[in-house]
C-alpha cells in the first residue's frame, strides 16, 4: 500500500513565505513524476509546479518566479517552497505523486491536501 502525506500549510501574511513538504511512503519502487497541485474554492484543481526523477520542472505562469520544487529521490519526498505569497495564492494545495510498486504497476497518488491562506 502506497500512502502520499502533505505538511506544512498554516496562515501566512502577504508576502510573507512558506514551504510545503510531502512524502511518500509503503510499498515503493520507484517514483517518477511529482507534482503540487492547488484548489480554491470555486475554482478547478490546477497544476502549480512539477519535478520529474532527473529534476527537471515546470511550474504554473503565476508563480513562476515566486515557488520553487524541489525533491529528494531518496526519501520520495518533495518540497514547494512558496515566495512573496499573495491572497490568490489561497488554496488548498495537494500533492501527486506517480509511483511504481514491486509489481511494477504504475498509478497516481493524492494526498489529502493542506490549507494555504493568504491574509493580512
Amino acid at each position: 500500500q502506497v500512502q502520499v502525506v502533505e505538511s506544512g500549510g498554516g496562515l501566512v501574511q502577504p508576502g510573507g513565505s512558506l514551504t510545503l513538504s510531502c512524502v511518500a511512503s509503503g510499498s515503493i519502487f520507484s517514483v517518477h513524476v511529482m507534482a503540487w497541485y492547488r484548489q480554491a474554492p470555486g475554482n478547478q484543481r490546477e497544476l502549480v509546479a512539477s519535478i520529474a526523477r532527473s529534476g527537471d520542472t515546470k511550474y504554473a505562469d503565476s508563480v513562476k518566479g515566486r515557488f520553487t520544487i524541489s525533491r529528494d529521490n531518496n526519501q520520495n519526498k518533495v518540497w514547494l517552497r512558496m515566495n512573496n505569497l499573495n491572497p490568490e495564492d489561497t488554496a488548498v494545495f495537494y500533492c501527486n505523486a506517480e509511483i511504481s510498486d514491486y509489481g511494477l504497476a504504475t498509478n497516481e497518488y493524492w494526498g489529502q491536501g493542506t490549507q494555504v491562506t493568504v491574509s493580512s
